[in-house]
């Protein structure tokens, strides 16, 4: 197995943030955590000695285990304090000029350090740009929250020297995550296939039959832990927007990835889920599932199936690596493919035909079926 990282500076002292330094200090790294705020540094440390006190309740760890943890861990308010390690991570803003310009001002301290990027959806070619060749950027983007989530989504450039590529992998592997090496497209795999589960709940919304609650109703009983609008709010609205319109944009706008104005609205509105205490579905009150309940699922599911044949058909993944990773980070019931199976091919087809019949011209091509869906029935 390749060596591991053990230097590891993480910038943002943010939920995600604290996070990852947690999962690396717990793994035996010694961690830098910058932030340009003190009291941001302070409820961090403060917030991971809380989150470990728990796990030692809970006799996941030890009493010593957890000093330990903490005590691997460096708050500073300095970009120089990375100047010493070999692996350095932005957790910040999801904005490219924003990390760019903070991973081009470590470059210029950690010359040979490896700077990754904690992006949910932007392209690693477009932040690595401007920054020095001799500092691989990479993607590793962590799911929420980093400390439970097994799911790491890795991005590689053609650029990246195979030793770096072995070595990010084992010390996630490490650290005891599940990374997958996908390419640098908008969204990846998890943001890119996932758009339809909140994209055509949306579209159902717009249409004005069943209210958000009613579609979420449908979700859940079908087995998923979280519907659609409810997850919303729990990322919160305007975070949502944003990486919606980074997958829009990524992909000229495309129909399949319609910002509907639903959302826009209830960001312009300030009803941005849980941290605003008004969101889609907040404050929640027990629906039933509507009579309709299983075509809504069914819609949802024949659309996430489309997108990721689509992913598939122009990717080196595997189905296995898309449905594993839809599992892992939204803790779907089964993945897209397994849909596949379920649904079978023919009534996904069908499906797609009577939803681009009923359409609006604007939303037609939404339902277009990817050409490889033709490929599932062979295997």
């Amino acid at each position: 197995m390749a060596a591991t990282y053990t230097r590891v500076g993480v910038i943002g002292a943010g939920v995600m943030g604290r996070g990852i330094a947690q999962v690396f200090a717990q793994a035996g790294a010694r961690v830098a955590l910058v932030d340009q705020s003190i009291a941001a540094l302070e409820a961090a440390v403060s917030g991971i000695g809380e989150t470990l006190d728990r796990a030692v309740s809970k006799d996941r760890i030890s009493g010593q285990d957890a000093k330990e943890t903490l005590a691997r861990i460096t708050p500073s308010q300095r970009l120089s304090s990375l100047a010493g390690q070999d692996l350095v991570i932005e957790a910040i803003v999801e904005d490219v000029t924003a990390k760019s310009e903070v991973l081009s001002e470590v470059a210029a301290l950690a010359p040979l350090a490896v700077l990754a990027s904690n992006t949910s959806s932007l392209r690693i070619s477009d932040i690595s740009s401007g920054i020095s060749a001799e500092n691989p950027v990479i993607g590793m983007h962590f799911f929420n929250p980093p400390q439970v989530m097994k799911l790491v989504e890795v991005i590689f450039l053609p650029t990246t020297p195979t030793q770096v590529r072995e070595r990010v992998v084992a010390t996630l592997q490490a650290a005891g995550k599940h990374p997958i090496v996908c390419a640098d497209t908008p969204g990846f795999i998890v943001n890119r296939c996932a758009r339809p589960f909140y994209g055509e709940a949306f579209a159902i919304l717009e249409e004005n039959t069943h209210s958000a609650a009613e579609i979420d109703a449908a979700m859940t009983a079908a087995g998923y832990r979280i519907g659609p609008f409810a997850l919303i709010d729990l990322i919160g609205a305007d975070v949502h927007l944003a990486a919606t319109e980074g997958v829009a944009t990524g992909f000229d706008n495309h129909p399949r990835y319609r910002v509907f104005d639903a959302l826009r609205n209830a960001v312009n509105a300030g009803r941005l889920g849980r941290k605003s205490g008004s969101g889609f579905v907040t404050p929640s009150e027990v629906v039933a599932a509507p009579d309709e309940a299983a075509e809504i699922v069914q819609r949802i599911e024949v659309m996430l199936v489309n997108e990721a044949v689509t992913l598939w058909e122009n990717s080196s993944l595997s189905r296995g690596d898309i449905d594993t990773a839809m599992m892992l980070g939204l803790n779907f019931p089964r993945g897209p493919f397994a849909m596949a199976v379920e649904i079978g091919a023919a009534q996904v087809r069908d499906t797609l035909a009577r939803l681009h019949a009923a359409a609006p011209a604007a939303l037609k091509s939404r339902y277009d079926p990817a050409p490889a869906l033709d490929r599932l029935d062979a295997q």
